[in-house]
């Protein structure tokens, strides 16, 4: 016997305790039926149906609609402003590329590679130059870094196996995995004249049949001055620059990577000339402050919903299991919890969570733009996405709506179905044509290839780098293609559509039937009383002798 039956029974042993019967008992039934079915009515209605029924204004939908303009407005202003900050580190990161990388070109970093032992000295050296003549060669705002009352140095370091020996004339090696590290500093103050000069220092040399890695490290400091244009004041950043030499499949090719960490804060001392800049953060502050309270308050009102909902759905249940001795079916049950209020709930959740990062962002505090954008945007889709609730006010919008909750379950467990074809191919296709083709390189790649196969995108393409393959992997690759093309496409996507049109048609001919599809709906569809009538104005609670009366009379 599970909770709610215990729930029941108690109910009911309380009742029968109580119960007193009178000869008046068949209308005090009636009348206490009648008013819960229509209680039961007004629960399920609209604001504007509440607001006609009681004359409540819908206080709720207006905060709703409040925050949809200032949640907007929110995620913009903090849209443009992230923009600038991702232009800003991304201008500088292609500026670092073409300082610190002979002979760098746009778009050529994933192929830039060296190939000999003199290109790698060659590139170390002219990186150190470039770094302690800087500000000779840049045209931006960039300055080395302060550390113990001096600059801040360069430092090399490079990472090896602690012995090696490689024969491979010989077919022989004998090798430590152990990995070392060795690092010295260069300051800018220290010139570097000659290739000669870098090799003798610190006894500097590279042993490339041990070397794993080159990585050479420094910091720039640099003020972000765009932002005054739309009244921010600029913010100081800290470039963490690592330019990495990677040696570690011995292939004969080095590849050079440059990678970013960026740090940002309130500059120290800072004044601008005939702008508030102060003033548009403090509203900034308070905005947002405003919307994290908007969004609480809603958060309350909505969860008070729905509790007053999961009470009444108990009421209902023991309702009636006492007058009609039947069990309310789970689809009834759960037509009490509104997946809307639900929706608002995670939405708030998270708005309140993206505006306190937000403020903790403005204030200098934090960083964390990457969370905050998450945090934000999804809060403002699914604000957007909760419209579609007011559009299903209107029946010819509503059955967008009913569409989608009915075939949901089916959708699951068919995509369920398709996704155990899906990954079968997937994994086919990463270990038997990964060596040979791009896209299937890594199962990451595959998975978006073979979706991109499924919408039609970059067909010729996939085929066409399989060509000049051996012929026994070109034959596999063919048919790999052809069935997984015609097998999606044709047979998995037309069934998918057509599980989504059938339910729509059932909908469709559900609401030109007026048919009731549920024990609730045909229980509340016996209260023929309008909105209007004023027969709504009572705010009925059934207590013990509703269901008292009913037990009575039976």
């Amino acid at each position: 016997m599970d909770d709610s039956e215990l729930l029941v029974s108690s109910e009911e042993r309380r009742i029968k305790g109580n119960c007193k019967c009178s000869h008046g008992t068949h209308g005090v039934e009636s009348k206490v039926v009648d008013n819960f079915r229509r209680r039961l009515k007004y629960f399920f209605m609209n604001p504007c149906e509440k607001y006609r029924a009681r004359g409540r204004k819908p206080w709720k939908l207006m905060l709703q609609i409040l925050k949809i303009a200032i949640i907007t407005v929110q995620l913009v202003s903090f849209g443009l402003s992230n923009e600038m900050m991702v232009t800003f580190k991304d201008e500088n990161l292609m500026t670092f590329r073409h300082l610190f990388l002979k002979g760098y070109k746009d778009q050529q970093l994933r192929n830039y590679a060296l190939y000999t032992k003199a290109d790698v000295y060659d590139h170390i050296h002219y990186i150190i130059n470039r770094y302690i003549h800087l500000q000779n060669l840049t045209i931006g705002n960039l300055a080395y870094e302060r550390a113990d009352g001096g600059v801040a140095p360069l430092s090399l370091c490079q990472e090896f196996y602690r012995n090696s020996s490689i024969d491979p004339e010989n077919e022989t090696f004998d090798i430590d995995p152990h990995v070392e590290k060795d690092c010295f500093s260069i300051y800018p103050l220290q010139p570097l004249h000659n290739n000669t000069l870098l090799s003798t220092h610190a006894n500097f040399s590279l042993d490339f049949k041990r070397l794993l890695s080159v990585n050479i490290y420094l910091t720039l400091k640099t003020i972000n001055l765009q932002t005054v244009r739309h009244h921010e004041l600029p913010d100081c950043y800290d470039f963490h620059i690592m330019i990495g030499f990677d040696n570690r499949a011995h292939s004969g090719m080095i590849k050079v990577h440059v990678d970013n960490a960026v740090k940002i804060y309130e500059c120290r001392d800072w004044n601008v000339e005939g702008n508030s800049g102060e003033n548009d953060n403090m509203l900034l502050l308070l905005f947002d402050s405003g919307v994290i309270l908007a969004c609480f308050i809603s958060l309350i009102l909505c969860t008070r919903s729905v509790i007053n909902g999961v009470k009444l759905q108990f009421e209902f249940h023991i309702f009636f299991h006492t007058y009609y001795n039947k069990t309310v079916s789970w689809s009834d049950r759960m037509e009490f919890v509104n997946g809307w209020y639900i929706l608002i709930i995670v939405s708030d959740t998270l708005t309140i969570a993206g505006s306190a990062l937000k403020i903790g962002i403005q204030t200098k505090f934090l960083t964390n733009y990457d969370v905050c954008s998450i945090l934000l945007g999804t809060a403002t889709m699914l604000v957007w996405v909760g419209v579609i609730r007011y559009l299903g006010f209107f029946k010819k919008y509503n059955i967008l709506i009913l569409t989608l909750r009915a075939a949901f379950p089916n959708v699951i467990r068919f995509c369920c179905c398709a996704a155990m074809i899906y990954l079968g191919y997937c994994f086919c296709g990463w270990i038997v044509l990964g060596p040979y083709h791009d896209k299937f390189r890594t199962l990451d790649k595959v998975t978006e290839c073979l979706f991109s196969l499924i919408n039609g995108d970059d067909m010729y393409a996939t085929f066409l780098k399989m060509r000049d393959k051996s012929y026994l992997v070109w034959l596999f690759s063919r048919l790999y293609l052809y069935s997984y093309i015609s097998l999606f496409i044709y047979m998995v996507l037309s069934l998918f559509i057509a599980l989504i049109t059938d339910t729509y048609e059932t909908i469709k001919h559900h609401q030109s039937d007026k048919l009731p599809v549920s024990q609730l709906q045909a229980f509340m569809g016996e209260c023929s009383d309008q909105p209007e009538s004023g027969r709504y104005q009572s705010d009925e609670e059934p207590s013990s002798c509703c269901l008292s009366s009913c037990c009575c009379f039976r």
